[in-house]
């Protein structure tokens, strides 16, 4: 199962300040915006994503269709297929992607430890 580029999507109290701080481990901004509180950083192939009053928990993300550079794939496999497996392995899926439309769409799952993982579509 190819789930996408992976990155991590943490919920930070400051965002300012965890953005001085992954500077310092190296990280530089790809993305996003500080007035509107998110941001995404990289440095080299690892990503974050950075948000401050978004939601609770940080979340697992993969993005199917992107490389690491949110550049679009020629080859992927969709969001959509990727629910119908799940749901045939008994997957609990929290919030379903449309499987009557193609194109961006998003699934939500939980972990057995209680992680939200994201699988987000934007292609």
């Amino acid at each position: 199962m190819q789930l996408g580029t992976f990155s991590i999507s943490l919920t930070v109290k400051d965002i300012k300040v965890s953005k001085s701080f992954y500077e310092t481990l190296g990280f530089s901004v790809f993305h996003g915006d500080l007035n509107q509180n998110w941001l995404i950083m990289k440095n080299g192939n690892s990503t974050i994503g950075l948000f401050q009053g978004m939601f609770e928990k940080n979340i697992l993300t993969f993005n199917p269709g992107w490389d690491e550079n949110a550049s679009p794939l020629e080859s992927f496999t969709d969001v959509r297929d990727l629910q119908k497996a799940l749901k045939k392995k008994n997957i609990k899926i929290e919030s379903e992607a449309d499987e009557n439309t193609s194109g961006p769409a998003s699934l939500i799952l939980i972990d057995p430890d209680g992680n939200p993982i994201l699988i987000d579509q934007h292609v």
